[in-house]
């Protein structure tokens, strides 16, 4: 039976012929920009693609063959950010009408990076005017929604029928500068402190990073998004990581793919994803796993 891909304009989900346990979630590697979110630009699609975790699906790329579902946002994260929560934006970044339901916001809101990202270092504003709130609803309604409720299904999917979910959400960082948290780190593994699960996945996780022979640091200085945080249920079985790679471990310095390097971190996140699905959670945790 061949692999199934289920395809819309904005997500593809992929299944595989053979599957695991495994689901994996790549949220901000779309290269695709709707016309509506081109118009509403202030700035030039270069721009815009600077929100980019680019390239990123292409290590994702042997996850399927592996027996990983994989879940992947096509469009651009400049339309909606997938690892926001739909209540993270900063008032001043949005229209008088909506600023009191975001009335707390956050570091990366303050900065412009909140489910509709809105202004970038060096560049200021991305979009002619502040979100409304059509604007805020076709993106929402659009892509955000629809890319979470198919991660939920396919974790629900897969919990069902192996009596337990992994869910790897993948992204890719710039150099960690020094002076900050994990500064040296060229993948940061994420579980939120322990939140979002348990040592003995995270351990087998960061002992396969380590094999690439390159820095890894646990949730420093990325301890794992919204993703990760909404899709963990572990008391029902499914377990949620983060993992943040380097983009100088694979792009050239123009940010295009370096096809020797993309190999190389395909094919060990393809080896993770094998390792992972044969991994048995232990029987007092996860006892459907067990039978």
């Amino acid at each position: 039976m061949p692999s199934r891909s289920i395809l819309s304009s904005a997500i593809a989900v992929n299944r595989p012929a053979a599957s695991g346990p495994v689901v994996v979630s790549v949220p901000h590697a779309g290269r695709l920009y709707p016309s509506e979110v081109l118009a509403a630009a202030r700035v030039e699609r270069s721009q815009l693609e600077r929100l980019e975790d680019g390239w990123c699906d292409l290590i994702a790329a042997g996850a399927v063959a592996a027996g990983a579902t994989v879940v992947q946002a096509l469009w651009a994260r400049a339309v909606a950010d997938l690892n926001r929560g739909e209540g993270q934006m900063a008032p001043g970044e949005v229209a008088m009408p909506l600023r009191a339901q975001f009335s707390a916001p956050g570091r990366k809101e303050r900065a412009g990076l909140g489910v509709v990202p809105t202004r970038l270092a060096d560049c200021g504003p991305l979009w002619k005017r502040p979100i409304d709130g059509a604007a805020l609803h076709w993106r929402l309604e659009s892509f955000h929604r629809p890319y979470h409720a198919a991660l939920a299904d396919e974790l629900a999917r897969t919990r069902d029928r192996f009596g337990h979910a992994i869910l790897i959400d993948l992204h890719s960082m710039p150099p960690i500068p020094a002076g900050q948290p994990g500064h040296g780190a060229r993948l940061v593994v994420g579980d939120h402190f322990g939140g979002t699960a348990d040592d003995w996945l995270v351990d087998q996780v960061m002992a396969r990073a380590e094999e690439l022979g390159e820095t890894v640091s646990r949730n420093q200085p990325y301890a794992g998004g919204h993703i990760i945080r909404t899709h963990s249920r572990r008391g029902d079985g499914v377990q949620a990581i983060q993992i943040e790679i380097d983009r100088s471990l694979y792009l050239a310095a123009d940010r295009t793919p370096d096809s020797r390097r993309v190999s190389r971190l395909s094919r060990w996140f393809a080896e993770l994803v094998t390792d992972l699905g044969g991994a048995r959670p232990e029987a007092e945790i996860f006892p459907q796993a067990a039978e």
